[in-house]
């Protein structure tokens, strides 16, 4: 049993709790509100809820092009990337990415892994050592789902993917579908198929939002990438005044796996509170994938970062949750337990 003292950000709240959590066989026994000395700030870590973590053997190779020539399939640089890495330096470079986002904060992410089935057991074989555990989302035919967590489309327009939806309603898994990055030309398309999920709706209009709604569809917002291919601002604040958005950092090759940068970014340059940004970067990820972090208390999985609230650049902040949110970097974690 170990007890983490400081202030708690509990609950899907995030309120600011004086005292200590205590954790016993990696779960959250309690909360125990109580003085303490500790300048600590405990809180969730996070759940990046959209990565491409093969993208790792092609580190800023597509900054400049355009979507198409830097990441659509199937002729694209990073296509072609993929393709040329032999299976040794695919799977060294997404271990160390792993390695990367689990000493800055992260729990667990939602990847999109091309390649098929060897995509998929080349990134189980990738995160065997490390704690971070992805939730695998598999391309290619359904066979993947043999392999992989889920199935991950790279969008309506690209292929038919109805059998594929239909295997994972079967599994009992999540399908997840790119949309509305482009244009908003695949959006409908994607709904009907009824995914879980979507990631990225760019160029959402009333009418795909009002689906949303209806249909109780979360979304995957990624911003920085959006900012970096070109492709346009998602309307983050209507996002979520029609449904849960998460947040992910999308391409490796595109920007760094960090949530404190795609955080302070979205909070930066949209109309949404630090709980808000927070809970994009935590609960929200984790209940799209049906993970059991995300949040603390009693009873989850002990998935928790703890900052320096007294470090250079924390000492003297007021609020705890603005904090986190605005002004904490990678240089302020203390320790990252998952």
């Amino acid at each position: 049993m170990e007890a983490l003292s400081g202030t708690v950000l509990a609950g899907r709240s995030f309120e600011p709790i004086r005292g200590r959590v205590i954790v016993d066989d990696g779960q959250i026994e309690a909360i125990e509100e109580t003085e303490t000395t500790s300048t600590d700030i405990i809180l969730p870590a996070f759940v990046n809820a959209h990565t491409h973590l093969g993208d790792s053997v092609a580190k800023e190779a597509a900054v400049g092009l355009s979507l198409d020539d830097a990441v659509a399939p199937p002729d694209s640089l990073k296509h072609r990337q993929l393709a040329a890495a032999d299976h040794s330096e695919l799977v060294a470079a997404m271990r160390r990415t792993l390695q990367f986002m689990q000493q800055t904060g992260t729990a667990a992410c939602l990847d999109f892994r091309e390649s098929g089935t060897a995509g998929a057991r080349a990134l189980r074989e990738a995160a065997g050592p490390v704690s971070i555990d992805p939730f695998i989302l598999g391309s290619g035919d359904q066979s993947v789902l043999e392999v992989a967590d889920g199935y991950g489309a790279s969008g309506a327009n690209d292929d038919d993917f109805t059998d594929e939806r239909a295997a994972c309603r079967t599994r009992g898994v999540p399908f997840g579908i790119h949309a509305g990055e482009p244009d908003a030309t695949d959006i409908h398309p994607a709904l009907d198929l009824e995914p879980e999920f979507l990631v990225h709706m760019v160029h959402a209009e009333q009418d795909h939002l009002q689906r949303v709604t209806e249909e109780s569809v979360p979304i995957v917002a990624c911003p920085r990438a959006n900012a970096v291919l070109d492709v346009g601002t998602p309307a983050v604040r209507e996002l979520l005044d029609h449904t849960t958005v998460a947040l992910g950092t999308d391409n490796v090759m595109l920007n760094p796996p960090s949530m404190f940068r795609e955080m302070a970014y979205t909070m930066r340059q949209f109309d949404v509170t630090a709980r808000e940004v927070l809970q994009m970067a935590t609960t929200a990820g984790a209940e799209i994938a049906g993970l059991d972090c995300g949040v603390i208390a009693p009873g989850r999985r002990a998935a928790l970062l703890v900052l320096d609230g007294d470090s250079d650049n924390l000492s003297g902040t007021v609020d705890p949750v603005a904090a986190v949110v605005r002004r904490a970097t990678e240089m302020d974690v203390k320790r990252v337990l998952v």
